[in-house]
């Protein structure tokens, strides 16, 4: 089921949110949906991030570089 939600943003943001709709033929709600599914995944890989830090550091891994040493 779909909710109608309304928001306020800046008039350059919906400027750039109108020229972006035109150049892909989209619509607005597309655009916002899309963009708030993005945000919604990156909070959870940062959350699943944090919950891993300590295992991760107990296992020896400190950096994006220790990681990669290791799968390569």
């Amino acid at each position: 089921m779909r909710e109608t939600i309304t928001i306020s943003i800046p008039k350059s943001i919906k400027q750039k949110l109108d020229r972006i709709t035109k150049e892909e033929h989209l619509n607005r709600s597309d655009i916002v949906r899309e963009a708030l599914r993005q945000y919604f995944t990156r909070q959870e890989f940062r959350r699943l991030r944090q919950l891993m830090i300590p295992e991760a550091e107990r296992r020896g891994f400190y950096t994006d570089e220790d990681v990669f040493n290791k799968v390569s």
